[in-house]
């Protein structure tokens, strides 16, 4: 049986999350025992009542006995509710925790763990994990304590009522468990291959969902829909097997309850004619003794299943960022969580690059190596490539989602490492090429660039990037709604409003990210008017793969394979005559092209 760093089941690595809720679980434990000691006298009230009422043929305490029965049936029922109550209470404590755990510690990350994992990775992570362990948790617990006790229970009271005849019965109880666990084992390898193709069934529809368009454009929902079926007729496949399995499961834990209860007649007879009621109460134990073995099998089987989310997600909650500031230094400005904001001193917006060497996390390839570069508060920086070159490296340093691997980067003169990275974000206003809206109206999208804007300073941020007549010909003007993601609008639209949403923070540094390349052009028109207004009194840095859009930059910079290879104004670089001018021809020539074309 696999332990996790010497704690069973890796439940260790839960314990943080799990001691919040230790009066819970002494509650649920404690009436969970209760009740099945209540269940246990059952047999024993079947026992009295055959033995004095029938034997006998007497009624005299039959007043007693039905208070008396009536009481347990009622406190039987009492503790079931207060298990349950205080098992629901665990599970959704437990799984609202780890999510939000989850969920804060997904904040902290570098974006590179979010190119290594997918979106469908994480997001089974955060939800379909954290909801199985909280169920293991409660329920587990809650249903291991009462077959348990009812179990040892029930071997304890026919032991001291007739030793020889318990012994019989219970010699069944291995022989069940070998049985059971053969099984489980075959049961769980078919669960775990169900849930893979469920998985990928799951994918298929999404894809099938989100890419409608894509596959009616390439004409091959022929292909698509053969896949799905394929998918769906190996679920149908495993799962009768999975359902076979179980019929023969059943029967088997039948056969094992059946060949208790023929021990107990065969050995029992000669009980029946003097105490008819003693041999009820063993007939009622040996068919319930079945249940609590089957169950800790399957517990058991659960536990290992259940062991494969709980690494998963402590794989998650113990992945740690690439770039993380220092405790020094979130000692004095605080973390995104607790910023300590008072002592955050302001930003002017001088960027340097001072001898700096850069690879990816996940790469090999140095892409940028002793590089040294100045950009004074003020400056409007463009970088330019081929799509892929590898234009957003330095964007990313200024940002700081990824570290130097050698080098600094400094910011007002000092290494941005030496302050917390909320301090440098505040100070950044990032528009990228693809817009992302959250869920909400207009307005609250706007207001996440500055929560206390005044609708004058909302205003303006529309006006400054030609977005007031967007709004104004929304039905509900800011208080439209944009769907999920911003759905409900265009691309251009959402464009418009992240751009204001941007400004609106009012930044220091103003990082565009191919900002005009997603939209129609008048669109880009009306931002490109706005831009040579919005850069004055910011340093910005301007990712472009139109070069139209940066000819009045004071420094471009030509980005080759991951690597600068020309660096100058517009002026200088077409004098060059080299990769910027070939890139600024060629792009020339085709806009030309288009315009005679019409």
């Amino acid at each position: 049986m696999k332990k996790d760093s010497g704690r069973f089941f890796g439940v260790g690595r839960l314990l943080p999350y799990l001691k919040g809720y230790r009066k819970q679980f002494m509650i649920m434990m404690l009436t969970s025992a209760v009740g099945s000691v209540v269940d246990i006298g059952v047999p024993l009230f079947q026992r009295y009542a055959l033995n004095h009422f029938v034997s006998l043929g007497t009624l005299d305490t039959l007043p007693v006995y039905l208070l008396l029965y009536l009481s347990m049936l009622l406190g039987s029922s009492l503790l079931n509710y207060i298990c349950c109550v205080y098992g629901m209470r665990i599970e959704v404590g437990v799984d609202k925790d780890l999510r939000n755990a989850a969920f804060a510690h997904l904040q902290t990350l570098s974006f590179s763990y979010y190119n290594r994992n997918s979106v469908g990775y994480i997001h089974a992570r955060v939800m379909s994990d954290t909801s199985r362990i909280g169920e293991i948790c409660s329920w587990l617990l809650l249903n291991g304590v009462w077959q348990a006790c009812y179990l040892v229970g029930a071997v304890v009271v026919m032991l001291v009522i007739h030793a020889r005849l318990a012994l019989l019965v219970i010699a069944v109880i291995p022989a069940a468990v070998l049985l059971f666990s053969l099984f489980q084992r075959r049961l769980t390898l078919v669960n775990r291959q169900i849930r893979e193709v469920n998985a990928r069934i799951t994918g298929n529809f999404n894809e099938g969902i989100m890419g409608a368009r894509t596959i009616k454009t390439l004409v091959i929902e022929d292909k698509i829909e053969r896949d799905f079926v394929a998918d769906t007729e190996e679920m149908r496949r495993k799962s009768v097997r999975a359902a076979r399995l179980r019929g023969l499961f059943a029967s088997t834990m039948h056969f094992a309850s059946s060949l208790a209860i023929a021990l107990v007649l065969w050995k029992g007879g000669y009980i029946a004619l003097e105490q008819i009621g003693t041999f009820s109460m063993f007939m009622s134990y040996a068919q319930g003794m079945m249940e609590p073995v089957r169950w800790m099998v399957d517990a058991v089987g659960s536990l290992i299943t259940t062991q494969v989310n709980i690494e998963r997600l402590c794989r998650l909650l113990e992945a740690e960022p690439d770039v993380r500031d220092s405790a020094e230094v979130t000692a004095r400005y605080g973390d995104s969580f607790e910023p300590k904001r008072e002592n955050w001193e302001p930003i002017t917006g001088d960027i340097e690059f001072e001898d700096v060497s850069f690879r990816y996390p996940d790469g090999d390839e140095t892409v940028l190596e002793h590089f040294n570069l100045k950009i004074p508060y003020g400056s409007n920086v463009a970088i330019v490539g081929e799509t892929g070159a590898g234009k957003s490296t330095l964007a990313n340093l200024v940002c700081r989602f990824y570290e130097p691997t050698e080098g600094r980067v400094l910011i007002d003169g000092r290494d941005a490492r030496e302050r917390s990275q909320l301090w440098l974000h505040s100070a950044i206003g990032y528009v990228l090429q693809t817009p992302h809206l959250f869920s909400g109206t207009v307005r609250e999208n706007l207001l996440y660039g500055n929560p206390d804007a005044t609708e004058e300073q909302i205003e303006r941020a529309l006006e400054l990037v030609s977005a007031r007549e967007l709004v104004e010909r929304l039905e509900k003007g800011l208080d439209t709604d944009v769907g999920e993601g911003g759905d409900l609008l265009s691309t251009g639209e959402k464009q418009l409003i992240s751009f204001a949403r941007a400004i609106l923070a009012q930044p220091r540094i103003l990082i565009l990210d191919e900002a005009t390349a997603s939209v129609d052009t008048i669109t880009e028109q009306k931002i490109q008017a706005a831009i040579d207004t919005i850069i004055r009194g910011r340093t910005s840095i301007v990712i472009a793969h139109r070069l139209s859009t940066v000819q009045n930059a004071d420094l471009i910079l030509h980005v080759e394979n991951g690597r600068i290879v020309e660096q100058g104004t517009h002026a200088e670089l077409m004098r060059a005559r080299g990769g910027y001018w070939r890139l600024f021809t060629r792009q020339y020539e085709e806009e030309e092209t288009r315009g005679v074309l019409g």
